[in-house]
């Protein structure tokens, strides 16, 4: 039975400027919604080249279900340590991003305190974002659900929030991966808003997605690592991962923050108000495991106690888990090809963007005269 057609009506919070587009089968949105006016040019310092780029090494996706190397496959990585359920920072240098309506944070005293409980955790993660391969652009444009299949098609699930924010932020729970003072430039961010037709982003315009890129490669930012080794977590792609509580409204949770002026990019703010059928042109996921090979349930906490079989989540995503494996193949053989008017056959290659996508750089960034104040000696 085909899902009735939804329509998402959420606004983003601390990450997005626009209302989410249509889902995947069906037509495009009869009325463009009305995004909120672009945020005003923030003072702009005077930029620097942007660090070179890693040479692309991809690496193959031949395999469907990796075997363990060790306690996790090759191409992700063990987070294994206590995580604290609260932690305390306090900011020293901070402005307010009208746009979002939220403090964005440039610096932090170099101290964390743990004021909640200690939760053990070891688990695997993707180093990088889907399809977690080095010099690779991360894949966008994919729903909740369409994402937990991609996950479930490797053998994986979807990361939960607290073991994305503990892989991003370490053992020391330090705001960002790299330390306590915010950097644009280490995890892409502060680009200027550029003002999307959401009746073309609804409609997977591929040369509207590719004017609006302004995310980077995988693994070419090597100062946007975590003290765990996972790179590119918050800042450039925004993320979406899994929801823990039972009382959340939906399962899915927006994290990291895109490339974007006016947004935090730390590890541990959270956007809850999408739903699972929410996606966005910088949105981008990645996967999580069980270590030691062991088996994965691909469903959440929320869709375990909710009870909807796994076909439901298929039908929702709008292709299953074998269907998801048979392009797998495809894409590990260069044959992943789609017609220019299917998108789900491009949903599932991840070949939406245009070929005209141009990454991010310090060209239209713009970082805010309150960096200015940050001090250096702080931390040291």
């Amino acid at each position: 039975m085909r899902p009735p057609l939804l329509l998402v009506v959420a606004l983003l919070a601390s990450a997005c400027a626009a209302s989410p587009p249509a889902p995947l089968e069906g037509p495009p949105p009869v009325a463009t919604p009305v995004a909120p006016p672009p945020p005003p040019p923030a003072p702009a310092l005077a930029p620097t080249e942007v660090a070179a780029l890693v040479p692309p090494t991809p690496v193959p996706a031949g395999a469907v279900e990796p075997a363990p190397s060790g306690a996790c496959p090759p191409d992700m990585v063990l987070v294994e340590g206590e995580y604290c359920t609260e932690v305390e920072h306090h900011c020293l240098v901070e402005w307010w991003a009208p746009q979002n309506k939220k403090r964005v944070c440039e610096q932090f005293e170099p101290t964390a305190k743990c004021v909640g409980a200690r939760v053990p955790k070891r688990y695997c993660i993707d180093r990088y974002e889907y399809p977690n391969q080095k010099g690779v652009r991360p894949e966008v444009m994919n729903t909740f659900y369409q994402a937990q299949v991609k996950c479930a098609a490797l053998g994986r699930r979807m990361c939960t929030e607290t073991e994305w924010s503990f892989a991003c932020e370490g053992p020391d729970m330090k705001p960002f991966p790299y330390g306590f003072t915010r950097d644009p430039k280490k995890c892409n961010g502060d680009h200027r808003w550029d003002g999307p037709n959401m009746t073309k982003v609804g409609a997977r315009d591929a040369h509207e997605l590719a004017r609006l890129w302004r995310g980077v490669p995988s693994g070419s930012q090597p100062d946007c690592v975590s003290d765990f080794g996972v790179a590119d977590m918050p800042g450039n792609a925004d993320e979406v991962c899994a929801g823990e509580s039972p009382h959340a409204k939906y399962a899915a949770v927006n994290t990291g923050g895109p490339w974007y002026s006016g947004v935090r990019n730390q590890c541990r703010p959270k956007v809850y108000t999408h739903a699972e059928d929410f996606y966005y042109y910088f949105l981008s996921f990645r996967c999580c495991a069980a270590p030691d090979g062991a088996p994965n349930e691909p469903r959440t906490k929320k869709q375990l106690a909710e009870g909807p079989k796994w076909s439901a989540i298929e039908r929702l995503a709008g292709f299953t888990v074998d269907q998801m494996k048979e392009k797998l193949d495809l894409k590990a053989r260069g044959e992943c090809t789609c017609k220019p008017s299917d998108t789900k056959c491009k949903t599932m290659c991840g070949t939406l963007l245009g070929p005209g996508a141009v990454d991010g750089s310090d060209a239209t960034r713009v970082l805010h005269r309150d960096r200015n104040k940050i001090r250096p000696e702080v931390g040291k």
